[in-house]
């Protein structure tokens, strides 16, 4: 590869967070790497876009008062507009299932930069519950992210010149921690369509609980997704590459062409 091909980095953790350092030192190690990424923690708020935000001067290139799509089209835009990629991630904990997308801000970030006809990339890491450790203070080591490092920077040396991005507009990453299996092998997938939130109603409080029940069956590898989908590679240890289209779809029918035509009397 060029050694001039360039990359936007950017997150929803955080630009001070352990996995955007770990993305940052393994791409800096052949690419031209900018940050630009939130100045704090910006977990789960889709494509939330602002008006404008602060930009502050980074070590490792530009912390955004912002979002992540906000980061996506502020170094389109403005800060770094001629780059190759847009790399979202690494997010501590794994973005799989086709109703996460949407809610996701590192896939977000990935999905605006579809729009700008740019290659891009969300890298996630699948860290496990269960355990005396809660999962939100396990994977705090760089070497925590290296199977998602070492994905990444192989599909950002290959993909491109490889025709990916031809029929992809973005590939949704996701890697498990290392367990003493060395390497993870990639799987190509789909994203599992299973849905499992549930909301439950405390009358005495009037408060109702959201719970996403699939986390804990992860945790026993107790899930119906077959073989093929995200969410079956990462519990059976590989790295999820999801080959997703930002724009959603559309599917002409006879029943709703019926029903336009019959709305306005003749």
């Amino acid at each position: 590869m060029d050694d001039a091909f360039s990359i936007l980095l950017t997150n929803d953790d955080g630009i001070e967070s352990t996995g955007f350092r770990a993305l940052y030192e393994a791409f800096d190690q052949f690419a031209d790497v900018t940050a630009v990424a939130p100045a704090a923690d910006q977990s789960a708020v889709g494509r939330k876009m602002s008006n404008d935000v602060d930009v502050t001067e980074h070590e490792l290139g530009y912390a955004i008062d912002g979002t992540p799509a906000d980061c996506t089209v502020v170094g389109l835009e403005a800060l770094c507009p001629d780059v190759d990629m847009v790399v979202a991630g690494c997010n501590k904990g794994a973005n799989i299932g086709a109703y996460v997308l949407g809610r996701s801000g590192t896939v977000s970030a990935a999905v605006e930069a579809a729009f700008f006809d740019v290659p891009a990339m969300a890298v996630s890491l699948y860290v496990p519950p269960g355990g005396d450790v809660p999962w939100t203070e396990k994977a705090d080591e760089i070497a925590d992210y290296r199977h998602a490092a070492d994905a990444a920077t192989y599909l950002a040396k290959n993909a491109p010149e490889a025709g990916v991005f031809e029929e992809a507009e973005y590939l949704n990453v996701n890697a498990p921690m290392p367990n003493g299996q060395d390497p993870a092998p990639i799987e190509i997938t789909t994203p599992s369509k299973m849905y499992a939130m549930t909301a439950r109603h405390d009358d005495e409080n009037g408060r109702i609980t959201l719970h996403d029940r699939i986390w804990e069956r992860m945790q026993s590898g107790d899930i119906p997704d077959p073989q093929g989908t995200d969410r079956r590679a990462i519990v059976d240890g590989r790295v999820s590459v999801s080959p997703l289209t930002a724009p959603h779809t559309t599917k002409r029918h006879d029943a709703l062409d019926s029903l336009a035509a019959s709305y306005l009397p003749e």
